[in-house]
């Protein structure tokens, strides 16, 4: 079965769908399916290692569309048995339901969070324009969705669709060792406070999503005693100086670092705890990550993470008792925090795979209408 994976972007600055699903097609080409990651850029990635075929497609202006006439003109010239487009609201979507359109082949449309309540409300104009001048028919001819958590599927049918949806967990893979050790010597040569205090680690895309602002008041709304927060994030609509600024005007430089993550590895290996307070998340790959590294987690019932509580792997609450869930973490002792990261290690290798993923989704493929 012929398979194209369209996703806009393989950029990090554009969060977990860039490495997501890139390891979901890796995934079903590792099963034996013949998988093609088609995406657009305006600068070429660097990529190797890939089990599918990878195809970069020039991205030109409008660039915030995605628009690519190479790729548009690739679909049209190729027959696929599915075409499984990810992400909402870009031409590429438009390209994927053109070419699914001429061959009967079935369309397939993962929102990737866009159809949250919060997500879905933000700049509502903008997408109602999207809806019916960017892909228009794109939804109603979608043959079936794919949702990385049963929240998601619910948020997919909350708006009227319903065709077959299949919901697919994004998986995780668990980190080396030594690829922690490295990344624990990284930061604490960029920031040689972490050496000697317990750490709990933001680390996210820089959007207002993520409720970033508000964690930073809640954070020094407080004593924290000798815990330190650190932020780490890819800036999108605040950069790492103008969050440091914020904390400067504070007066919390002791209490609160902030950088940068573009080229970095990921910090979790320096965190005693993981915190994640946003409006919304469809899958929330970065707690996936922090699990596998064996660091709990505090995130809000708006992610589809209230699976901490009953693995004994963190807390799952909302924004409204964000702040007592917190400062209860924080009196945690050392080591049962380091036992519910083991729980959520175990939690991640145990019902978090690509390949579980993969089977899935190419059952669900086979089940679907062509013509």
């Amino acid at each position: 079965m012929r398979v194209a994976q369209i996703v806009p972007s393989l950029e990090d600055r554009h969060g977990g769908p860039s490495k997501s699903v890139r390891a979901l097609a890796n995934a079903l080409a590792r099963s034996g399916e013949p998988v093609e990651l088609l995406t657009t850029a305006v600068t070429p990635p660097p990529l190797s290692g890939d089990d599918a075929r990878v195809h970069v497609f020039p991205r030109v202006a409008p660039q915030w569309l995605c628009r690519s006439p190479a790729l548009a003109g690739h679909l049209a010239a190729q027959d696929y048995d599915c075409v499984h487009h990810h992400s909402l609201w870009l031409l590429t979507l438009r390209y994927s339901c053109a070419a699914a359109r001429r061959t009967g082949a079935p369309l397939v449309i993962s929102p990737r969070g866009m159809m949250s309540g919060w997500a879905w409300e933000h700049r509502r104009w903008r997408k109602k324009l999207a809806g019916l001048l960017v892909h228009p028919g794109a939804f109603a001819s979608a043959a079936g969705w794919h949702a990385t958590s049963e929240e998601e599927a619910a948020d997919i049918r909350r708006l009227g669709f319903t065709q077959p949806v299949c919901v697919a967990p994004n998986g995780v893979g668990l980190p080396a060792a030594a690829n922690l050790a490295a990344a624990r010597e990284h930061w604490l040569q960029a920031c040689p406070a972490l050496r000697d205090r317990p750490v709990a680690l933001f680390y996210s895309r820089f959007h207002r999503k993520k409720r970033l602002r508000e964690l930073l008041d809640l954070w020094l709304s407080a004593s924290r005693g000798d815990w330190l927060l650190l932020v780490v994030g890819l800036p999108e609509e605040y950069t790492a100086a103008e969050i440091t600024s914020r904390v400067t005007a504070a007066g919390a430089q002791e209490k609160i670092f902030v950088f940068d993550g573009t080229g970095r590895p990921p910090p979790y290996a320096v965190s005693s705890l993981f915190v994640l307070p946003s409006h919304s998340e469809n899958f929330g790959l970065v707690i996936a990550e922090a699990l596998a590294a064996g660091v709990p987690a505090l995130v809000t019932d708006t992610t589809p993470w209230r699976g901490l509580a009953g693995g004994d792997a963190g807390w799952c609450v909302p924004w409204a008792g964000y702040g007592a869930a917190l400062t209860r973490a924080l009196a945690t002792a050392p080591a049962e925090l380091r036992s519910r990261g083991a729980r959520g290690r175990d939690w991640m290798k145990r019902d978090f795979s690509w390949s579980r993923t993969a089977t899935l989704l190419q059952h669900f493929y086979r089940r679907l209408p062509h013509g």
